[in-house]
Parts: structure tokens; sequence; C-alpha cells
């Protein structure tokens, strides 16, 4: 996570398999299911989706983050809203080769600096890109056989 900049996410992950493969990974809603959620995701400019979790219970969130696919460009950059208990942002992932695999960069963007309930979201959201999201991914990518996403 910048803990210099208060309005972003930024995380970064190397993943020692070609940009296709995690392309695939993040743009098929079968796949983003088994490491991120559950989804309506389409990979067409403008999409409406969401993606589906458990509700907080105790607060105002839901469960559904609504998101659209607001520009891509196959197989290195992906960008996307994510609107969620009063939150509106965006996801961007770009994908970079790296000798035999991929640097993926995670960039969450729209955080208000003075908002105290966003820089708490900030600070979870942070947290599970980085120590559940991205390894997840790694995982899904590491146990399918070469030829798979």
């Amino acid at each position: 996570m910048t803990d210099d900049n208060p309005r972003l996410i930024e995380v970064d992950q190397f993943l020692p398999h070609p940009p296709e493969r995690v392309w695939r990974a993040l743009t098929e809603p079968e796949l983003l299911a088994r490491w991120l959620m559950p989804t309506t995701f389409r990979l067409a400019e403008g999409h409406p989706f969401t993606f589906t979790t458990a509700p907080d219970p105790g607060g105002r969130f839901d469960g559904v983050i609504h998101c659209r696919v607001l520009d891509f460009e196959a197989p290195s950059r992906l960008r996307i809203s994510w609107r969620a208990d009063g939150l509106d942002s965006t996801v961007t992932w770009r994908l970079t080769p790296e000798g035999t695999g991929t640097r993926l960069f995670l960039t969450h963007d729209g955080f208000a600096p003075d908002d105290p309930a966003q820089q708490l979201i900030r600070g979870m959201l942070g947290g599970g890109w980085r120590s559940r999201v991205l390894p997840a991914l790694a995982d899904l990518l590491a146990r399918r056989p070469a030829g798979d996403p």
C-alpha cells in the first residue's frame, strides 16, 4: 500500500506465468470467481457488472460491489469502476512481461484523504489485496495445468 498517498492502494506481484495466462484469470468470469469474488463480469467496454461477497451485518455494506468496465487493452491493462459502501473508485490492473513471467500492478484509486471512513476502507482493502486476493490469484495459476489459465 502506498502510505504516502492516501488516495491510492498500489500493489505489485510477480507471477511466473505469461501475461496471456494471467489476463485470462483477470477477465474470464468463472476464473475471477475462483480467486476474487463471484461476478457478472464480461470483457466489454462500458459493461456494468457486480462482485458479490458477504455483507457486513454490523455496517452498511450489503456485499455487492457495483462496477463497470471503463477500458482495457488486452492483454496488458484493465480498468474498472468500483462502487460500494460510499466509495466511488477505480481499480486498474496492468500486466508487464518480466522474464518468463508477468509483473502484475494493481492500483485502486479514489479514496478521499479527509474521510476517516474511506481511509478505514482503504486500510482494509489494501490489506486484502495484498494478503488474500493476489495470493489467491497466484495459487489459482499455480494449481492449474500450464495449458489452462
